[in-house]
Formats: C-alpha cells, sequence, structure tokens
C-alpha cells in the first residue's frame, strides 16, 4: 500500500547529505505540496522545521507537540517518500493559514 502524505502533515525526514548551507540531519518538516501530488508522484515538496529562532520574512513560529521552532519556507526541498521516516502530526489550522499566506507572496509575481 503507498504512503499517504497530506499538506501540513509534519513528518521525521533524512535530509543527508546536504552542500553547503542547506540544513541537514534528520529533523521535522512540513509537507506543503498538494495533496493531489502527494497523492501521484513519488516526490513531496518540504520545509524543514528548527528549534534556533531568526527573525526573516519567510520564517514561521510556532508551537508543535509543545516545542517551540521556525517553518524554514526560505529552504524549501523536493524529496523522494523513501526519506519520510514517521509522520509527527499535523500543524494547526492557524499554521497552516500562515503558511500558506507566505508562500503566496514568495511566489507572487
Amino acid at each position: 500500500m503507498a504512503m499517504v502524505v497530506k499538506r501540513f502533515d509534519v513528518y521525521l525526514v533524512n535530509l543527508d547529505p546536504t552542500i553547503g548551507s542547506e540544513i541537514q540531519k534528520t529533523r521535522p518538516c512540513l509537507v506543503i505540496s498538494p495533496d493531489e501530488m502527494n497523492r501521484n508522484i513519488r516526490t513531496v515538496i518540504i520545509a524543514p522545521m528548527m528549534s534556533a529562532r531568526k527573525e526573516y520574512p519567510t520564517r514561521v513560529s510556532f508551537t508543535f507537540q509543545k516545542k517551540k521552532g521556525q517553518i524554514v519556507l526560505d529552504q524549501l526541498r523536493t524529496i523522494d517518500k523513501a526519506r519520510l521516516i514517521k509522520n509527527l502530526g499535523t500543524i494547526d489550522s492557524k499554521d497552516q493559514l500562515v503558511v500558506s499566506s507566505i508562500l503566496q507572496r514568495l511566489f507572487a509575481f
């Protein structure tokens, strides 16, 4: 049975190997690719999550499972679903709206 991945799910993801300033290690990541894409192809678009806090317009502060951190929308990656280790849950609807809004501004032309 194929893995069911949904937008705004948080997965523990193996991001290695990396190059240069890319976020590395195994860490929680937010799925931002649309469900249609997630159902039909073997890759997903993710945004890493980290506990370090830097005030950038492309970083979303959040609390997930009682831990504070940031969703790093300036380090989006497309990964194979084989990198997904474990589903950790879903971010709340307020954070979903903030992420969507920032992504719209980021890719506006």
